[in-house]
């Protein structure tokens, strides 16, 4: 078990070369919630996320021999920038394995610090494996993006920061993947306020850590949108470590987490992957658990796919009722078109698409089917489309 101490410790190390980031208070999170919401702004990081406080903790502590050795490390993108950033600071061969799944942006980004890249395996497991195999045939030191005490101690770095600038913090919401972060941040809460609720969250696609600690068996999936807590096989001293010091482990959904990233954009105007949204999407799931309470959540990065990202913000528009499917149908007549567009105008409605169905119909042949996808301004809105296409004559339905 580590000791407040070693993260003490690991704290003056990465003093100058790791952001302290801000941990400020969210008035529009707390009205909407009931909490208390104070965000701490681990996406910020130079590689936009907390990992490079690990990465930095272990590469420093290397020996002359092990720098000339070089480093290897697995990674679905953001330990692998941690480690290839300041493995490059500090002049140390970095090899990366990446699973085939990890987003391009993340990709690149990691290419860019000079790191080799290998891509292999669909899991982090199937990384893992053969990070391990070119460890050995390369004589590299292996840096694990979790397992690992230096890794945990220099996560835990982040409750340190948080507790500084919020003393009475209640309860601290915190995503797990192979459970580094929350391992570290608990020592470290846990040393400094003993009654302090800590709380983990993984996703229902892999739930690892939730069935490791509760002994359930929930299924485990092969993709998320959360791909940086995408975890099949949980750390063993991150395990120890959340049995002995965290109160509770949630589950969400993908919808939960998608939600979750475009509150965040809208509200904070704020950028977060998957995994940095996780614990946002637990205290929306669970309000009533966390009401009246100063509730701390760790943004842990912000790399994300921007066409994944272009998706999500459609897909939140929809589910807000500001996009909207509407089928059509008319007699296929000169002027039809443009009386549906005008009146879906006039309504106040902007047209994105217009599909005009002719074959592909259970309609009379003297009859077309238009499908319009539009923007509105919610669902009371999309209700005064519907009226104002029914005044004009036209059967008008919302399609879900």
């Amino acid at each position: 078990m580590l000791e407040l101490a070693v993260i003490e410790r690991a704290a003056q190390r990465l003093h100058d070369h790791v952001l302290r980031t801000p941990c400020v208070a969210s008035r529009t999170l707390s009205d909407i919630t009931g909490a208390q919401v104070f965000l701490k702004f681990e996406n910020l990081q130079f590689t936009a996320s907390f990992k490079e406080r690990g990465a930095c903790n272990k590469l420093s502590q290397l020996s002359e021999q092990e720098r000339a050795r070089g480093v290897i490390a697995m990674s679905a993108g953001n330990h692998a920038q941690g480690v290839a950033y300041h493995a490059q600071r500090l002049g140390i061969r970095a090899v990366i394995v990446m699973p085939c799944f990890t987003p391009g942006v993340k990709i690149e980004r990691t290419r860019g610090f000079d790191a080799e890249i290998v891509l292999h395996g669909n899991t982090l497991d199937e990384a893992r494996s053969h990070a391990l195999v070119l460890a050995e045939q390369q004589k590299l030191v292996f840096v694990h993006p979790y397992d690992d005490p230096d890794i945990v101690a220099g996560q835990g770095t982040v409750a340190l920061e948080m507790l500084t600038d919020v003393p009475d913090l209640d309860t601290l919401i915190v995503a797990i993947g192979g459970g580094g972060l929350i391992a570290g941040m608990a020592v470290a809460a846990r040393a400094i306020k003993p009654g302090i609720e800590i709380i983990g969250v993984q996703t229902t696609r892999f739930p690892a850590m939730v069935n490791a600690i509760k002994g359930t068996h929930y299924p485990q999936g092969n993709s998320s949108i959360a791909e940086g807590i995408a975890v099949g096989t949980p750390g063993q001293l991150p395990q120890a470590i959340i049995k002995a010091l965290v109160n509770d482990l949630l589950l969400v959904d993908e919808g939960d987490i998608e939600q979750a990233i475009v509150m965040l954009l809208e509200v904070e105007k704020t950028l977060v992957e998957g995994a940095g949204a996780a614990g946002l999407a637990a205290l929306l799931k669970f309000t009533d658990r966390f009401k009246g309470k100063k509730v701390g959540l760790v943004l842990s990065g912000g790399n994300i796919d921007p066409l994944l990202l272009a998706a999500i913000i459609e897909r939140g528009m929809v589910r807000a009722g500001r996009l909207a499917r509407l089928k059509v149908s008319a007699r296929d007549v000169p002027g039809t078109l443009a009386l549906i567009t005008a009146t879906v105008a006039s309504a106040g409605a902007n047209i994105n698409e217009v599909h005009h169905q002719r074959a592909f119909t259970t309609l009379a042949a003297q009859n077309v089917e238009i499908e319009l996808v539009i923007q509105t301004r919610g669902p009371h809105h999309i209700t005064d489309v519907l009226a104002a296409l029914a005044q004009a004559g036209l059967q008008a339905q919302l399609v879900l």
